[in-house]
């Protein structure tokens, strides 16, 4: 048996399908690049028969990294989904169409209303049409771990016999336990004559907090693959944890055995990183990626970890790419040491980034005395996370009080300009426009200010502030999520000033909704 477990990120697929954690293309594209460098092996980029949108993001992934690891399309036992996949994926090196039916009698009965028969039929069918256009086949008997195990078999083993090379053997509602899903994967390895012949997959979901337990359990049973995302994202409770996953195996190598190819230092960026475009805040006590995941409190660990780490920590900060809240700077650092911390927190930019992170620190600094670790992070991912926005914030101002009326004034500017009327040129010409509201506080004001001038009205479902660090002058990040048209949209900004903070966090939001509906014009407005 292989000592290599693969690990297969579904971040970009069932991860988006939490609610209110939908990614554009760009996005998605940004969430592949930190996958691969991160170093997973396999990358499902989405269910390209889901709408053109699904289809064009994961064709952006092949194109871009189809090279560098393997890609991976979703599509169910249909011809017309197999088909797009395998459209997605066209002339890639490295790629995986993965094939699913359900099989518990639950699904049987309710969903597919479809025989047992008819489901090894569907089954071997569409893992032979994905096999015509790939070898890589991933076939998912949905719903596995409540299905009964002797036709659980005979699905994988025919499925095996039709040419899949990986069986996921899903626990889809997270039904299962440890042992239940042990003994699950050790029957599959008993009693299917061709198990060989295929890689064991793990896909657990977090109903009952035992996604992670319960993908330890079948790679101690054999599994030798696991389906994850990161920070646990997907549907209802989540899906395993990425992060925690992997530092399970190679904490505990001593008892599992097993290696992956994961490069552990990016673990933290690569939580940041989706957790920003997402909007998922990551929950303070969060294993390996929480902010207190290597925080001391009481006295007699403090004590312990001054003698010794090992005596309260199983695992070292920088084996996962922590950031703490450590004192760092000032405002008369330079940028050779703003480089130079930058490098050791793990980040590679560019001199075009780095000067635009300079620049953003030495603004900062004049606003606080002390500049941390989690501010100088805050500032890179702020930068890293740039979009071409049509909508910037020039300047608001409030006026909010007991007993007063909240009010906001608010200038915006049009990046993408309006043609002078006195003008010859075909240049278009930069404008700014100006709208004022009133509201339930001085951030609902200048929210509705914002709406005025661009032409939209959204819906704000989620609104979050928290401090990136400690201390009287921290900055504030917000994260706002808004609904248009029947859409989610998301936004986060930072700022010593959490008025200005939520601001920009709305407007990145209203501008990620005008971007898809590009035919909304800006009504408000005097230039």
């Amino acid at each position: 048996m292989s000592n290599n477990v693969i690990i297969f990120d579904t971040t970009l697929r069932d991860g988006e399908q939490s609610p209110g954690c939908s990614m554009t293309t760009a996005e998605k594209l940004k969430v592949a690049e930190a996958l691969v460098e991160l170093g997973v092996d396999v990358i499902e980029a989405g269910f390209p028969i889901a709408s053109p949108g699904d289809f064009e993001a994961v064709r952006a992934v092949a194109q871009k990294f189809g090279d560098r690891t393997t890609i991976c399309g979703l599509a169910r036992c249909r011809k017309d989904d197999i088909e797009r996949a395998a459209e997605a994926l066209h002339g890639i090196e490295k790629p995986r169409i993965h094939v699913f039916l359900a099989t518990s009698p639950i699904h049987r009965q309710y969903k597919l209303k479809m025989a047992e028969q008819e489901i090894v039929k569907a089954a071997v069918e569409h893992v032979q049409l994905a096999k015509s256009f790939c070898d890589n086949v991933e076939f998912s008997p949905e719903d596995a771990a409540r299905t009964e195990l002797d036709f659980l078999c005979e699905v994988v083993e025919k499925a095996i016999a039709a040419g899949a090379t990986t069986v996921n053997i899903p626990d889809t509602v997270g039904y299962a336990t440890p042992t239940h899903y042990f003994k699950v994967i050790s029957h599959l390895k008993q009693h299917v004559s061709n198990i060989k012949q295929a890689v064991i997959s793990t896909h657990c979901h977090n109903d009952l907090g035992l996604a992670v337990a319960n993908s330890l359990a079948a790679v101690e049973a054999g599994a030798r693959q696991i389906e994850c995302t990161i920070n646990g994202l997907g549907e209802r409770a989540g899906n395993a944890a990425l992060e925690e996953l992997v530092m399970a195996l190679k904490t505990r190598h001593d008892y599992y055995g097993v290696e992956t190819k994961i490069n552990t230092p990016k673990l933290c960026s690569a939580s940041r990183l989706v957790s920003s475009i997402t909007g998922m805040l990551v929950q303070r006590n969060k294993a390996i990626v929480g902010q207190n995941a290597f925080a001391h409190e009481a006295g007699i660990h403090q004590d312990g970890i001054l003698k010794e780490r090992s005596t309260y920590e199983i695992m070292r900060p920088e084996d996962v790419g922590f950031v703490g809240v450590n004192l760092v700077l000032g405002k008369h650092s330079g940028r050779h040491a703003i480089r130079s911390r930058v490098n050791e927190l793990g980040y590679q930019l560019g001199d075009a980034q780095l000067q635009q992170v300079y620049d953003d620190f030495i603004a900062l600094a004049d606003k606080k005395k002390d500049v941390y670790d989690a501010d100088i992070v805050a500032l890179i991912d702020n930068r890293m996370n740039v979009s071409a926005d049509r909508w910037k914030l020039v300047q608001f101002h409030i006026t909010a009080g007991t007993g007063t009326i909240p009010t906001a004034t608010v200038e915006l500017r049009d990046e993408a300009g309006s043609k002078s009327a006195s003008s010859t040129s075909n240049e278009n010409t930069l404008s700014s426009f100006r709208g004022a509201a009133i509201g339930d506080g001085p951030v609902d004001a200048v929210c509705k200010a914002m709406e005025r001038i661009v032409g939209i009205t959204a819906e704000l479902k989620d609104y979050q502030v928290r401090a990136v660090s400690g201390g009287e002058d921290a900055q504030g990040e917000a994260s706002v999520e808004i609904v248009y048209l029947g859409q989610r949209y998301h936004g986060k900004a930072i700022s010593t000033d959490v008025i200005e903070a939520s601001a920009l966090a709305y407007l990145k939001a209203l501008n990620k909704a005008i971007s898809e509906h590009p035919s909304e014009k800006a009504v408000a407005a005097t230039p």
